[in-house]
């Protein structure tokens, strides 16, 4: 199926379209969502929550961008916003804790690894993922789309509603400051 029927379909509410939609485009939505939250069954959740956004609200799609853009812009916008969530609760437990006997994290980055990533690069690469997560939000985004999911400057401007040059300078700052998180972590 073309992305048009996948969106005629979509729009008829003939199943097919949805199962084709979910075909082609699971994989990449999942490990968006894995980059940016770096735990395995939050991914899959936001990545079943982003297809479910996509089947109920496809009459709003305009087609002013590509499928794959509204359903990365989906899955972004998804995760940040369960990101946020998560430190507001982490905040809060921690203004618990205070008056409690419950000392226990709310939430662990712990041994994540990406699971593109090769065996021998492992350690290297949950080091990595460690210090993109601390990256501010746009960086760290704009970072994910073009390392992980392998989108060009153009896809993750649209996918971001900015320009091709503010990708650039996200890029370059978020390459800086790794390479000071690194560097800070080598000097350890």
């Amino acid at each position: 199926m073309t992305e048009q029927e996948i969106i005629e379909g979509l729009k008829r509410g003939e199943a097919p379209a949805f199962s084709e939609l979910v075909a082609v485009y699971q994989d990449r939505i999942f490990n968006t969502s894995l980059g940016l939250l770096q735990h395995t069954q939050d991914a899959e959740d936001i990545a079943q929550e982003v297809f479910i956004q996509v089947y109920t609200s496809i009459h709003s799609f305009k087609g002013e961008a590509k499928l794959s853009t509204w359903l990365y812009r989906i899955a972004v916008t998804k995760s940040l916003d369960f990101l946020r969530s998560k430190k507001r609760k982490k905040r809060f437990g921690f203004v618990t804790a205070l008056f409690s006997d419950a000392n226990r994290p709310i939430h662990d980055l712990g041994d994540f690894c990406h699971p593109g990533v090769l065996k021998e690069n492992k350690e290297d690469a949950a080091i990595l993922f460690k210090m993109v997560s601390q990256l501010p939000e746009n960086q760290r985004t704009a970072f994910i789309l073009n390392k992980v999911d392998d989108l060009n400057y153009r896809e993750i401007a649209d996918i971001l509603k900015t320009t091709e040059s503010a990708v650039d300078s996200l890029l370059q700052r978020a390459k800086k400051n790794l390479r000071k998180k690194l560097a800070g972590q080598i000097n350890k």
